[in-house]
């Protein structure tokens, strides 16, 4: 299972559409939740906001400007490795604020996919082709190219 914890909400409906498309090509591959927490508050409210959908079991990837970067092909392997050993991975894209540093030490993988900056709604979308994009390499289908 995927689940992404997101601080913030999607307000635009193309970023919505977006959203619900990719949800429904990875439901052929993976169950997939999508958690929002609000973005209105500090970087320490947004903490336990999160926390409390962090399973201990979960296997952690945040999303920090600081993190590795890897290629699509990287990250299937990587996504693909990790489902051997651990049924969960939770993705966590924080706010403009960032992460508090709490939830950074909880990562079990910090995963950057550049140095510059995204609107948080459109990351959601990013990361969720990413993962599909992941899947279709991991099973040989056509569509990274």
């Amino acid at each position: 299972m995927i689940k992404i914890l997101c601080v913030g909400k999607i307000k635009e409906k193309f970023f919505k559409d977006a959203i619900e498309e990719y949800k429904k090509r990875l439901s052929k591959y993976t169950k997939l939740e999508i958690i929002e927490v609000s973005d209105n508050e500090s970087i320490d409210k947004e903490k336990e906001s999160l926390l409390k959908y962090i399973n201990e079991k979960d296997y952690i990837i945040t999303l920090e400007i600081e993190g590795k970067e890897l290629t699509s092909i990287e990250l299937s392997k990587k996504i693909e490795d990790i489902l051997m050993i651990n049924s969960n991975i939770t993705f966590i894209i924080g706010s403009s604020n960032g992460l508090h540093d709490d939830i950074k030490k909880l990562s079990n993988f910090k995963l950057s996919f550049s140095k510059m900056t995204f609107p948080h709604q459109l990351f959601r979308v990013i990361l969720l082709e990413q993962i599909y994009r992941a899947f279709k390499i991991t099973n040989n289908e056509s569509y990274h190219k």
